[in-house]
């Protein structure tokens, strides 16, 4: 029985999830995003499930080479373009896409001598004020860049929204109104949608969609706002408890004696802690399930270890706990530490196994 961290992937929920963004958006191909190790869920695994998707979307280059390198044959799409004109040959070789959102980016493209076309996603900066090209600017990028034989005709046109995980925004729909107003005229598949978008704004699917998140299972949406479908967690993360102990009323547990028992408890000892990923400054109270029940974090996590409270229940040194996913979603322990699902997710270190298996937990 192994006494460390495991992250359970369940790959019938990943696929689930696809398919739910098909049900929502069924117009639309889908650019499925895997940046970030698939937001830490294994990316070449994760690619191999997602063989429904038209497209993968990835940040870097390096992470578009691993997915060729591992037998992906499935259009890339590097969603931060390159960083240096010397890219570009590689990029060629390796038959990807680039988004372009900066002048500089354009310059590269035109002044390049490339062996083959490469297809351009052409981004619009319409107030998230992170990558793309001003408005101003997008359409004489547009013809700068039609009238070169280094790119692909029919370009894809897109933008990316700021505020979209929120219905009561109206900044979603000034996004949508500068994007249509500035891309007038010009030829080429949209893309706007990212989860949120997918989840809440039908009206800006289009031809693509790039959803992220919520293919592993966690609504990008904020906490209040209810999701018109039904998402499976893919990631569940979990380790063992390898000791029980039994602590007089007043006793404290941990760095710092940061947490004082008012009462005589029993306490387990769980082998996971921030060495592994799980957060640190959780607070105490935070929950964990062991067989289905909630018991709180006490005092502070630790490098290998954390403490829970299991008062007089039959605990035990090796009962499996889960930290979260299947019946407790990571969005509650990111709400816990004040961050998001995403940071979690992307947190998990290579202490941890990865369990890949195809049916339901």
């Amino acid at each position: 029985m192994l006494r460390k961290p495991v992250a359970r992937i369940d790959l019938t929920a990943l696929q689930h999830n696809l398919r739910q963004v098909r049900q929502l958006a069924p117009e639309s191909k889908v650019l499925a995003v895997l940046k970030a190790n698939a937001y830490g869920h294994g990316m070449l695994k994760v690619a191999e499930q997602l063989q429904q998707a038209d497209a993968f979307g990835v940040a870097r280059l390096d992470e578009a080479l691993s997915l060729r390198a591992g037998g992906v044959v499935k259009p890339i799409v590097l969603l931060e373009g390159f960083f240096d004109a010397d890219e570009l040959p590689q990029i060629v070789a390796s038959n990807l896409q680039v988004v372009v959102h900066q002048q500089e980016q354009v310059d590269a493209i035109v002044a390049a001598e490339l062996d083959a076309p490469i297809r351009v996603w052409l981004k619009m900066d319409t107030g998230m004020h992170r990558l793309g090209l001003m408005p101003e600017h997008y359409q004489t990028a547009y013809q700068r860049l039609s009238q070169s034989p280094n790119c692909l005709p029919a370009f894809r046109l897109m933008s990316h929204f700021a505020c979209a995980d929120d219905r009561q925004s109206p900044d979603t729909q000034a996004q949508l109104q500068c994007f249509y107003h500035h891309s007038q005229g010009l030829a080429g598949e949209v893309s706007l949608a990212n989860s949120a978008g997918v989840l809440a704004w039908p009206e800006s699917h289009q031809q693509w969609v790039r959803p992220g998140i919520m293919l592993y299972g966690v609504s990008p949406m904020l906490q209040q706002q209810a999701m018109p479908i039904e998402l499976k967690p893919v990631m569940t993360l979990c380790s063992r408890v390898i000791a029980v102990r039994s602590i007089a009323a007043g006793e404290t547990v941990g760095y710092g004696s940061a947490w004082q028992t008012p009462q005589a408890t029993r306490l387990a000892v769980v082998a996971i802690g921030y060495g592994d990923g799980y957060p640190r400054n959780v607070p105490n109270g935070t929950p964990v399930l062991v067989h289905g029940k909630r018991y709180p974090i006490v005092g502070r996590v630790s490098m290998d270890m954390l403490t829970i409270d299991i008062g007089t229940d039959a605990v035990q040194s090796g009962d499996e706990v889960v930290l979260w996913g299947q019946g407790l979603p990571v969005a509650e322990i990111a709400a816990k530490v004040g961050t998001i699902p995403y940071e979690l997710l992307c947190n998990i270190t290579p202490r941890v196994d990865f369990h890949y298996n195809s049916s339901a937990l």
